[in-house]
């Protein structure tokens, strides 16, 4: 499945999956090295996974503002000037890092029952 998702979609797709299983690769590690019990992972892969959810659909939101505008013919300018390579880098590197702090963060303590995911 993942050779075949690789031949068929773009490498601007493929590589935005790649950088996700990234991020859930550093939670993981970071959680497992600050020895998270089977609940808090459970916790912090949730958190994660509705923080991922929340920033697609804010991506989908913005990609029908700017089909309305392509339909309404709007024109407006995209700033593409050199610099906006590397502001485009710490953007990325900020969403990163808020993707692994958040959810580490809001694991919950040792004590605390279990959701309901970590009972399947």
């Amino acid at each position: 499945m993942l050779v075949s998702v690789g031949m068929y979609l773009p490498l601007e797709t493929t590589f935005a999956i790649f950088l996700g299983g990234v991020v859930k690769g550093v939670v993981d590690m970071i959680a497992e090295r600050r020895g998270h019990n089977e609940a808090q992972k459970v916790r912090t892969g949730n958190n994660g996974v509705l923080l991922a959810a929340g920033l697609i659909a804010g991506e989908a939101l913005v990609g029908l503002i700017f089909a309305s505008l392509a339909f309404f013919a709007v024109k407006y300018q995209v700033l593409a000037k050199p610099g906006m390579f590397w502001i485009s880098l710490l953007i990325l590197a900020g969403i990163s890092v808020f993707l692994v702090k958040v959810p580490l963060d809001n694991a919950g303590a040792a004590d605390e029952p279990a959701p309901p995911a970590a009972n399947m």
